[in-house]
């Protein structure tokens, strides 16, 4: 079992930037693909970006590509999300995920684990 922790939600205005990080212990971190997801206001929890276990391959969804980076540190047991050029489609609490030994683009329903998630708001 492994624990998954994020940080760095908060209010930022539209154009601005946040980053995530998701602290994740009790296994090997590196035996896990990671990614983020998020569910907005009324919505579905959805695909937003994930990594391989040496971050060999990274993916986006389409409305993230070209403003979200995602990024791992295996020796610091940590993944996290840069998120620039926020616009209020981007409001959404979003979560941390792992699957175990994933080398492809992380699918909702492959999670293996979750973390509790943190509020993300951006305003016009």
């Amino acid at each position: 079992q492994i624990q998954l922790a994020e940080s760095g939600g908060g209010l930022v205005q539209a154009g601005g930037s946040l980053r995530l990080s998701c602290a994740v212990s009790g296994r090997t971190f590196s035996d896990y693909a990671m990614g983020w997801f998020r569910q907005g206001p009324g919505k579905e929890r959805e695909f937003v970006a994930s990594i391989t276990r040496f971050s060999g391959s990274k993916f986006y969804a389409d409305s993230v590509k070209g403003r979200f980076t995602i990024s791992r540190d295996n020796a610091k047991n940590m993944v996290t999300l840069q998120m620039n050029s926020l616009n209020p489609e981007d409001t959404a609490e979003y979560y941390c995920a792992a699957h175990l030994n994933g080398f492809q683009r992380i699918d909702i329903t492959s999670v293996d684990h979750w973390g509790k998630g943190t509020l993300v708001t951006v305003s016009p």
